[in-house]
């Protein structure tokens, strides 16, 4: 590692690609801490430690939501936009062409920059109402001019840590969206570690490192899935052309375990935050049943935690299969392995070969989609059987930083091994 350290730090345009990135980083842990003005943020603390759905919300804005910042809202906005023109592109055949193209993929990135602004206009429109009418006199008075302002502001600061996200991938560091997601949850840690010294008794000693050795099989499970992946033999037939014989080469097709990474728990959370976040606005409504309705289903998936576990298990294992059906095409595979002369030992090459591949990934990706739910709901697990909050990040934390370390260390040694061939 510390051989590795140093080639980074020798080579000239890698090492400023890297300071680049953590300043960039810096500025966005410093405007989640520049509340927008006439906020309780005691208030506001109490509310969010509350209401766990909306600690999961907090989560992917970096803490910002927690201070109501400038960019409470976080890239949340963003990878909203980015999963309906996935949506889309399944159900209209145009989007799905552009997707193939250059030019095509730039204009879809354009039109998910344009949907992000309103998008996030209009969910900092339902955070505001949303706290201005909880009990805990977050807001208290808002004119139109302030409610108008924040908004304004708010949108702003999501559209800011876009384009911040945009010029850290451009680095070739990692991905920009993923790191800010990345930087937010690391940076609460030391919070929680010192919540958990303030309240540490000598009594739960053991219950503390079986934590610890919890928390150190979780990230390896992590690894070893992440990493995991079935290799399908290819093989390539010989070729002559004029005097020389091409192919006759051996292979192999790598199918990861999981191929959809962090993004079916995010489709989870969206999906299984919209009801109570709906029904907070009905709960002081003045029709007693549409109230009453509302608060039954806040109870449900606040109050219920084996409603609430199941649900989110259930949803982040279908939308494991389902974002797996969206970005693994066997068709595709199947066809250019037909053009290149190259089958799959024993399979008929064209509709066999698409049907092999994808019986084999839905035997595969039935591992990866158990081990995405197992992590989900790991943290309701642990307290369901020890009474306390068990980790200093929950599982889905965990997973989503341990995969960003990979794929940034990854991107980094290819950039090392780049210049090491242009050495030679």
């Amino acid at each position: 590692m510390l051989e590795k350290i140093i080639q980074v730090w020798k080579a000239r345009d890698l090492r400023n690609n890297i300071l680049f990135v953590l300043g960039m980083l810096v500025i966005f842990r410093l405007a989640a801490h520049i509340p927008i003005p006439g906020v309780n943020i005691e208030a506001l603390h109490k509310f969010f430690a509350s209401n766990q759905i909306l600690g999961l919300l907090n989560v992917f804005s970096g803490g910002g939501m927690q201070n109501f910042s400038i960019v409470m809202m976080g890239v949340a906005p963003y990878i909203t936009a980015s999963i309906i023109f996935q949506l889309l592109a399944m159900i209209v055949p145009s989007l799905e062409e552009m997707q193939k193209e250059e030019a095509g993929r730039n204009k879809i990135n354009m039109w998910t920059r344009w949907l992000t602004v309103p998008l996030a206009a209009l969910q900092a429109f339902g955070m505001i109402t949303l706290l201005r009418r909880s009990s805990y006199n977050i807001l208290g008075d808002v004119s139109v001019f302030d409610l108008v302002a924040m908004i304004i502001t708010i949108t702003a600061g999501t559209i800011f840590l876009m384009w911040i996200g945009e010029l850290i991938t451009e680095k070739n560091i990692g991905n920009g969206i993923s790191l800010l997601i990345f930087a937010g949850i690391v940076a609460s840690i030391p919070r929680k570690i010192q919540q958990l010294i303030v309240v540490f008794n000598s009594s739960d000693l053991f219950m503390f490192i079986g934590f610890i050795i919890i928390a150190l099989i979780t990230i390896v499970g992590v690894i070893i899935i992440t990493e995991g992946q079935r290799n399908i033999p290819v093989q390539y037939a010989k070729q002559v052309r004029g005097n020389r014989v091409y192919g006759g080469t051996s292979t192999h097709l790598p199918l990861r375990v999981n191929m959809a990474g962090v993004i079916p728990i995010i489709f989870a959370i969206s999906v299984i935050l919209f009801p109570p976040m709906v029904a907070q606005f009905f709960v002081h409504a003045r029709t007693p049943w549409i109230a009453n309705g509302a608060q039954w289903v806040i109870d449900l998936f606040q109050g219920n935690q084996l409603f609430y576990g199941i649900t989110y298990f259930i949803l982040v294992f279908a939308f494991t299969y389902f974002y797996t059906e969206v970005i693994f095409h066997p068709d595709r595979i199947a066809e250019n392995l037909q053009k290149q002369g190259g089958f799959i030992p024993g399979i008929r090459p064209g509709k066999h070969t698409s049907e092999y591949l994808a019986r084999t990934t839905h035997k595969i990706i039935f591992v990866g989609a158990l081990f995405l739910g197992i992590i989900a709901v790991l943290p309701l697990i642990l307290k369901a059987f020890t009474g306390v909050q068990a980790l200093a990040i929950g599982g889905t934390s965990l997973l989503i930083v341990v995969a960003v370390v990979i794929e940034t260390v990854k991107q980094i040694e290819s950039q090392l091994t780049m210049r090491e061939y242009e050495g030679m």
